[in-house]
């Protein structure tokens, strides 16, 4: 015998669509997650009959977050070392910069250590030693897409835990 699922109401109805349009549209699973959780309980806690078009109302609330998300991530994007000129780099001789640096690396260190080791060695690969993702791949067994997300989880898991030594 058939089980039918009993039908969604409310903003409930919208939950599966909202979170198969975001992602099919390229953006990351956990970010279309979080942000669809805050536009629904945005709407929750303000005044749900003076919404005449919840399903829109949810489209646009997510579109905003998303975008919300891009212009944060786009204003705290770091330009690596090597790419500045010589006279651009920062001068550190203070005895404050050189143990600001030490702290750094230590946080740097320790926030590698959190991750697994199949990302801690994707992320030393190839921003240490210069190895290209297919290289990688080879060397690992594994497919091209599967580095690919190791070294997103890194660099994303590095941003929220290095951040507050940013500038």
């Amino acid at each position: 015998m058939r089980r039918t699922r009993p039908a969604e109401h409310g903003w409930l109805a919208y939950y599966r669509e909202l979170l198969g349009t975001w992602k099919r549209k390229g953006h990351a699973a956990g970010d279309v997650e979080d942000t669809t959780h805050d536009a629904i309980a945005n709407m929750l806690e303000g005044d749900v009959s003076a919404i005449r078009n919840p399903r829109a109302y949810l489209h646009r609330s997510i579109y905003h977050g998303l975008a919300n998300q891009y212009h944060q991530q786009v204003r705290s994007a770091a330009v690596p070392l090597h790419d500045l000129d010589e006279d651009e780099h920062p001068a550190q001789d203070s005895p404050e910069a050189g143990a600001r640096t030490a702290q750094l690396s230590r946080a740097l260190r320790q926030a590698l250590d959190e991750l697994p080791e199949p990302c801690a060695a994707v992320f030393a690969w190839h921003r240490l030693e210069g190895w290209t993702v297919p290289e990688i791949a080879s060397h690992m067994g594994l497919s091209v897409s599967s580095v690919e997300k190791y070294l997103t989880r890194t660099m994303r898991h590095l941003h929220t835990r290095l951040h507050a030594y940013s500038p």
